[in-house]
């Protein structure tokens, strides 16, 4: 170990200590002023990039926003289109079922005329069979239609694919049900139409009746 001697201090010239420790804490105080503002000088660099990276994090996330906004709308739009066409279709196809009926009714019309009463009596006696059968059949559709739903092992993405799917259906449902409430309208129609030209057919023959007993008579 190497030995450490004690400065000379030179003969005659007399050491001023108090001009050495002001000297010491001036350059203390210096190197501590020149570490604090490097420190704040750090510190406002740190901060800008901190918030320029959430100004980036926040447009990012309201471009992923306005995008899911749009496939959102476009997904709408295209359901809808779907649906028109689809509802367009069926009435279509109803409309022609519908005339279709109309000329097969007018057809009857006749034959119903011949045989009123007893057309009357056997249609009594099956309205108890066929709303039996009618019960039956809504029993059957309501229980095939009616999907369990278990979701809860499902994630996001097939949870939405499950809202969309559910959605579909819905909007088929909707469809159908007014579709049979027009077809319901329109075959009450059709049945107040055709009672009402028995009735007069009924009336007319009657009338027929009695003018040829009275010109008999005479």
């Amino acid at each position: 170990m190497q030995n450490i001697q004690a400065p000379k201090i030179p003969e005659g010239d007399k050491v001023d200590f108090d001009d050495i420790h002001r000297k010491r804490q001036e350059k203390d105080f210096a190197e501590l002023q020149a570490l604090i503002e490097a420190h704040f000088v750090q510190r406002k660099k740190d901060e800008e990039e901190l918030i320029a990276l959430v100004n980036r994090i926040e447009k990012r996330r309201a471009e992923r926003s306005e995008q899911q906004r749009v496939r959102t709308e476009k997904e709408k739009e295209r359901q809808a289109r779907l649906a028109e066409e689809k509802e367009r279709r069926e009435m279509e196809e109803q409309r022609k079922k519908l005339d279709e009926d109309a000329k097969k009714k007018k057809a009857l019309t006749n034959i119903t005329q011949q045989h009123g009463g007893l057309q009357a009596k056997q249609t009594e006696s099956r309205k108890g069979a066929k709303k039996q059968t009618e019960r039956e059949k809504k029993k059957k559709i309501l229980a095939d239609r009616r999907k369990p739903l278990t979701i809860d092992h499902l994630g996001e993405d097939k949870l939405k694919e499950k809202a969309t799917e559910l959605w579909q259906w819905m909007l088929e449902l909707e469809a159908e049900k007014f579709d049979l409430t027009e077809k319901l309208k329109r075959q009450k129609y059709d049945m107040n139409v055709l009672q009402t030209r028995i009735i007069e057919q009924q009336k007319f023959a009657k009338g027929r009746g009695k003018t040829k007993m009275s010109g008999r008579v005479r």
